[in-house]
């Protein structure tokens, strides 16, 4: 988990992007995927694209993360609105969403931290 982790949290660059780790139900990581690539200030995330990946794995849990190019950590409404819709399919599906982290310049934030999730 924490090399798989820290490779996610390592994820820098010009535009965002978004990965995905999926668990299993002593969370261990079943894969590490970058789901989608977009744009500088921008990423598309389908909330039922990573609730269907998450049950063809056979997964229990997930743990969300996307980089902000800009540098800045904070979440957009835009992340906090998709989070909230990736959890509601997870909660209903018996999935558990453990965290949604976003990589700055040198920082990350935590939504379960800020009490988000």
């Amino acid at each position: 988990l924490c090399r798989s982790l820290h490779n996610a949290l390592t994820v820098r660059g010009p535009v965002e992007r978004f990965h995905v780790l999926y668990l299993d139900r002593k969370n261990r990581i079943i894969a590490d995927e970058l789901l989608s690539t977009g744009t500088v200030d921008h990423v598309p995330v389908y909330p039922r694209e990573v609730i269907k990946r998450a049950l063809i794995l056979n997964a229990s849990a997930l743990i969300l993360i996307h980089n902000h190019p800009s540098g800045d950590p904070t979440p957009s409404e835009a992340d906090l609105n998709m989070t909230k819709e990736i959890q509601k399919g997870c909660k209903y599906l018996g999935l558990t969403l453990h965290d949604h982290i976003i990589v700055g310049a040198g920082a990350e934030v935590s939504l379960r931290a800020l009490g988000k999730i």
